[in-house]
C-alpha cells in the first residue's frame, strides 16, 4: 500500500488540516515572541538592580521549568484554579510566547551588550541621544548579530509544537498517529510513510527560515 494511504478518504485533508493548526501554533507564537522578546532585551539591558534581577528570574524560569510541564500546568491549572477552559491551540500559544519571549529577549540583550562601548559614547558625544543611538547605532548592529540565534530560535519553537498533541491538539503528528492506528494493521509500513511524509512538511516550513537567515547574512554583509 505504502504511499497509497495518504489518499484513502479524507486522510491527505486531514493530515493538511493537522498542519495548519501546527502552523498556526508556531507562526503565531513567533511573531509575538520576536516582538516582546525584543523588547524584553532591550529592558534586559537596564542599569535598575531589580529590574534586571526580576527578568533574570523570568529568564531562568523558563530555562529550568520542561516546557511539557508548563503545558501541562496552564492547561489543567487554569481549568481548577479559575474555573474555566482555554482550548488546547490557545494554551500552546500561550507558553510557547512565553517561552520564546524570554529567549529571544537574552539573544537581544546578548547582542546589544556586546557591542562595544565606546560606539555609544561617540554616539553621544556626536549629539545623538538615548533613542537616536538605539535606533542607528546599537539596532543595526544587534540584528545582525542576533538573525542565527533567532532563526535557529524559530525553526525550535515550529518543531517543538508537536508538544501540543499532548494536550489533545490535533497537529500534523497527532493527525498522522491517528491515520497510522487505522492502517498498521493492513499494511506494516505504514508509519514510515506516514512520518516521512510529516518530515518533509516540517522541512518545507522550516527550510526557507534557514534559506531566508543566509540571505540577510550575506545581505548585510
Amino acid at each position: 500500500m505504502g504511499l497509497t494511504i495518504l489518499f484513502e478518504g479524507n486522510n491527505l485533508q486531514r493530515l493538511l488540516s493537522g498542519l495548519w493548526i501546527t502552523a498556526e501554533i508556531a507562526f503565531v507564537s513567533v511573531l509575538f515572541a520576536c516582538i516582546l522578546g525584543v523588547l524584553l532585551g532591550v529592558v534586559m539591558t537596564s542599569t535598575n538592580k531589580l529590574v534586571r534581577a526580576l527578568c533574570r528570574l523570568y529568564l531562568e524560569v523558563v530555562r529550568i521549568i520542561p516546557l511539557l510541564a508548563m503545558l501541562f500546568i496552564v492547561y489543567f491549572g487554569i481549568a481548577k484554579w479559575f474555573n474555566t477552559h482555554l482550548d488546547g491551540i490557545t494554551v500552546c500559544i500561550l507558553v510557547f510566547i512565553f517561552w520564546g519571549v524570554a529567549e529571544m529577549g537574552d539573544l537581544v540583550r546578548g547582542s546589544l551588550t556586546s557591542i562595544e562601548k565606546h560606539q555609544t559614547e561617540a554616539a553621544y558625544a556626536l549629539g545623538l541621544t538615548k533613542v537616536q543611538t538605539f535606533i542607528y547605532i546599537l539596532l543595526p548592529q544587534s540584528l545582525k548579530r542576533i538573525t542565527p540565534g533567532a532563526i535557529n530560535l524559530f525553526t525550535r519553537m515550529i518543531k517543538t509544537s508537536s508538544l501540543a498533541m499532548l494536550i489533545g491538539v490535533l497537529e500534523v503528528i497527532k493527525v498522522g498517529q491517528q491515520i497510522i492506528e487505522t492502517s498498521l494493521f493492513r499494511d506494516p509500513t505504514s508509519a514510515l510513510w506516514i512520518y516521512g511524509v510529516i518530515f518533509a512538511l516540517y522541512f518545507a516550513i522550516c527550510y526557507p527560515l534557514s534559506l531566508f537567515s543566509k540571505y540577510l547574512e550575506k545581505h548585510w554583509e
